[in-house]
């Protein structure tokens, strides 16, 4: 199992991630949409962030399942805790290093109809599509 190195853009956040990189999923709703955001997630257990938590902070919306992380100084969201699985940590794949992360597969959700996407079983994010 791989380990990758991940970060902000200015590395106050910084983590490491043990997994299969071999796809992300793309979200259409309106905080992915805008922050271009590739998703990648990962058990607790082999996510490991490596700076302290005061560096960044959590925007929350809509029903505040959600944590969206991002760092104080530079504003990047380099890691979440999803609303759809907020057991996992959600790993934003362009912020790996020496990966390129246009080059994997990538799955879509449709998060802007989160909840009917949602209800139909439309995603997995462990396992893929049902």
């Amino acid at each position: 199992m791989a380990r990758q190195r991940g970060s902000c853009h200015c590395g106050a956040v910084a983590f490491e991630a043990e997994g299969e990189l071999d796809r992300v999923t793309v979200c259409n709703c309106s905080i992915c949409a805008r922050s271009g955001y590739l998703h990648w997630y990962v058990e607790p257990a082999r996510f490991r962030l490596l700076t302290d938590p005061s560096s960044y902070d959590t925007y929350r919306f809509g029903t505040g399942t959600a944590q969206h992380h991002f760092c104080r100084i530079c504003g990047v969201s380099a890691f979440r805790r999803p609303r759809s699985d907020p057991h996992l940590y959600d790993v934003n794949a362009r912020c790996l290093e020496g990966v390129d992360a246009e080059a994997l597969p990538v799955e879509r959700f449709d998060g802007e109809n989160w909840e009917e996407a949602e209800a139909a079983g439309q995603l997995d994010p462990l396992r893929g599509k049902r």
